[in-house]
């Protein structure tokens, strides 16, 4: 007996309306198949359709042909069986053009429950692998597995270049019990453009948003998020990995330049565009190999919309910047450098965020990545959002954030932005325009409790890295471990030293004497923290003149005294950072649209300041005194800091054997000073290492002679001393042979 076809029963308005509004709170509970009335069910919402027919996944064969259910798109329709069965959708234009695609409502939910437990403790701290854009292959089907995190939004969808950006077509289910929205979506791959529309709590439509974990991203203006895959590239670093702890030890010679890729060179015949990636691998690899620095540190690689921001004000933390190339291309250059046996740290912003409408701010419409109040959640300085450190989810973003780079870039070390922001509660705040913590006090608890947390996580899962510390207060013990009570930093920026000394330099040399304590002053808590001594790109913009541009006197003293504090910096205790330009004596002060000066290189003065740097990258890397104990109060002993009437210092720089010592003499006035004797250690002959006036710098080659005999002439303390003929502006250092 023939069953008799009973008429199909009409979707539910409401539940229709909210689809085709992109409203609905739960997609996948209406679209696709469904069990209803003892039959299966299809719905798809397909605007561009003029027909859709479901076919048999296994066989090929048409089964049904689905109504249109709404004018705006929306197709529904009983299909034959009772069993759920794998199909496809095939999509007629009704201009010729047919398609056939999975229908994303067929397919399981991608997330786990220990996923979503995790993020919502906050310490899933590779989130990064399952939020965001992956590609994937689903019961046997290719595509791409979309998930984001907006708890309070009414709905959210995927749009892209795949749906013409429609927000309709693939809205995301939602993980109540994180607060995570998901989709997989066949069909799109590597190179597809996407955002997430969402909905907010009030059903209002917000900015389309990029993704906040977005691999990479297209150029600014442009502000889409680009399906990338980063699980092919074939490392070839691995013997600089096994290494690289040692290389960043507090007992090795750390000589860092800081960068800014897109204005260190650039290419006039070719409308003067930055290097990319990969040419800056081979041009900037060799030239830092060159000049002997161990390591680089790149201002801040993650995609930015205003290059004015010079990438401190970070939207895709999770992308390196297309302005130079694509992911994999940056992976490029971190291995070629590596393979030149050249560290890569990346300045991290992890304080705050810009508001730019497709960026984290408001992101569900509530303020879910920053403090909803502005005393808590905006910084003044710069007009940006401040990330709420006590909530879970956010301090989770930002921990995975610390490990994707290590992970995926092989990057070797996060050098922090504006901690000193991040502590205090107070930070550029009139009183009444800031909420005390619980206790009453200006210290940001949670924020503490999230710098110590991802130091523990990022020396815990990467023991080779490092973390350094732009903290600028006497915050105690930033670079000491978190189980002493420290915030657990490797290294801190000792940012006292660079404002004191910078100061002193500008002086004439005639007025130095009235400064002495100012190339003093350092000493007296050089050795309470792991110190780098930092010039830095922030010394040579909005007015404050290059380095090179502070020093007074004529042009052959100008050149001289920058000579003799690069000298001063490299023997004094504590890692060195050199801002780019700065090691050939940039007259201008830094313009991040334009490149270094590079025909200054034509001039031998010039020449010399890279040389006499050179060198003492040498020095630093190959004389032991000079770097073993720079965090420790034992490698260090002045031998006269109080000689202010001739502006000149001396001092010792230890090794570990305590035997082993260089002197260091600098004469900070343009006389020549003969028989200026100071006391050492022991006797015999004393090679000269270092004169910052010779004239292969373009000095006036006063000094020694290339070493000179102690006298057993007891002075300042020591059995022994140098009778030694101080050139004008220079430093000398000195090492006894055994």
């Amino acid at each position: 007996m023939t069953r008799p076809h009973r008429k199909t029963q009409s979707p539910p308005q409401p539940a229709v309306e909210a689809v085709v509004r992109a409203e609905h709170g739960d997609p996948f509970g209406f679209l696709g198949m469904h069990e209803e009335d003892d039959r299966l069910v299809v719905r798809s919402m397909q605007p561009r359709a003029a027909t859709v027919e479901v076919v048999d996944a296994g066989s090929g064969r048409v089964v049904a042909s689905l109504a249109r259910a709404h004018a705006a798109g929306l197709f529904a329709g009983p299909v034959p069986g009772k069993t759920r069965f794998a199909y496809r959708l095939r999509l007629d234009d009704g201009n010729g053009a047919v398609t056939e695609i999975d229908d994303p409502y067929r397919f399981p939910p991608l997330l786990g429950e220990l996923d979503l437990h995790l993020l919502g403790e906050g310490t899933h701290l590779r989130l990064y692998r399952r939020l965001g854009a992956h590609l994937t292959t689903v019961e046997g089907v290719a595509g791409v597995a979309f998930a984001v995190w907006a708890p309070n939004a009414q709905s959210v969808s995927v749009i892209g270049d795949f749906n013409d950006w429609d927000g309709r077509v693939h809205a995301m289910r939602r993980r109540i019990e994180a607060g995570v929205w998901e989709i997989f979506i066949p069909g799109v791959g590597a190179g597809d453009l996407y955002k997430y529309e969402l909905k907010g709590p009030d059903g209002s439509l917000l900015p389309a948003k990029s993704d906040p974990f977005g691999f990479a991203a297209e150029q600014p203006p442009k502000t889409a998020s680009i399906v990338y895959d980063l699980k092919d590239f074939d490392w070839q670093d691995g013997p600089w990995i096994e290494r690289r702890g040692a290389a960043i030890a507090r007992e090795a010679p750390v000589s860092i330049y800081e960068v800014h890729l897109g204005s260190w060179r650039r290419v006039p015949e070719q409308g003067n565009r930055p290097l990319s990636y990969r040419e800056l691998a081979e041009e900037l690899g060799a030239y830092v190999k060159d000049l002997g620095f161990t390591h680089v540190e790149l201002m801040p690689i993650h995609e930015h919309p205003f290059s004015g921001s010079w990438g401190y004000q970070p939207i895709g933390l999770y992308a390196p910047t297309s302005r130079f190339g694509t992911p994999d291309d940056f992976r490029w250059f971190v291995q070629r450098l590596h393979q030149q046996g050249i560290g890569v740290i990346i300045d991290w912003v992890a304080g705050h965020f810009p508001t730019d409408s497709h960026g984290l701010a408001s992101f569900d419409g509530t303020h879910l990545y920053e403090h909803a109040d502005p005393r808590q959640g905006l910084h003044r300085d710069w007009n940006t959002a401040i990330f709420n450190c006590g909530r879970n989810e956010v301090v989770n973003y930002l921990y995975s954030n610390a490990l994707f780079w290590l992970d995926e870039y092989h990057i070797d070390g996060l050098r922090v932005d504006a901690v000193a922001s991040m502590l205090y509660l107070d930070y550029s705040r009139e009183p009444g325009e800031w909420i005390p913590n619980r206790f009453g006090g200006n210290e940001n608890l949670e924020a503490i409790e999230f710098l110590r947390r991802m130091n523990q996580v990022v020396y815990g899962e990467h023991p080779g890295a490092v973390t350094i510390a732009e903290e600028s207060t006497a915050w105690p013990m930033v670079s000491r471990p978190v189980h002493l009570g420290g915030l657990g930093f490797g290294y801190k920026w000792n940012m006292g030293w660079m404002h004191d000394t910078l100061r002193y330099m500008s002086k004439e040399p005639i007025h130095r004497r009235y400064h002495h304590d100012d190339l003093t002053f350092g000493l007296l808590y050089a050795f309470q923290e792991n110190f780098v001594l930092p010039l830095s790109h922030d010394e040579v913009v909005h007015g404050k003149r290059s380095i090179f541009g502070r020093m007074p006197g004529d042009r052959w003293q100008r050149f001289a005294n920058l000579r003799t504090y690069y000298a001063f910096m490299f023997a004094h205790p504590g890692k060195k950072l050199l801002f780019m330009g700065s090691e050939f004596a940039q007259e201008s002060e830094w313009n991040a649209e334009g490149s270094l000066d590079w025909h200054l290189y034509d001039d031998p003065m010039h020449r010399g300041v890279r040389d006499c740097l050179r060198d003492l990258n040498r020095l630093y890397r190959d004389v032991a005194p000079l770097h073993q104990l720079d965090c420790d109060g034992r490698g260090f002993a002045w031998i006269d800091c109080n000689d202010r009437d001739n502006s000149v210092l001396s001092w010792l720089r230890k090794a570990a054997d305590p035997d082993d010592f260089v002197v260091v003499v600098a004469n900070f006035t343009p006389v020549v000073r003969d028989f200026y004797r100071v006391g050492v250690p022991q006797g015999g002959w004393y090679k000269e290492l270092m004169n910052t006036d010779s004239t292969l710098y373009g000095g006036s080659d006063v000094g020694l002679g290339g070493g000179i005999e102690a006298d057993t002439i007891p002075w300042h303390g020591h059995p022994f001393s140098l009778p030694l003929r101080l050139p004008p502006l220079a430093a000398l250092i000195l090492r006894p042979e055994p």
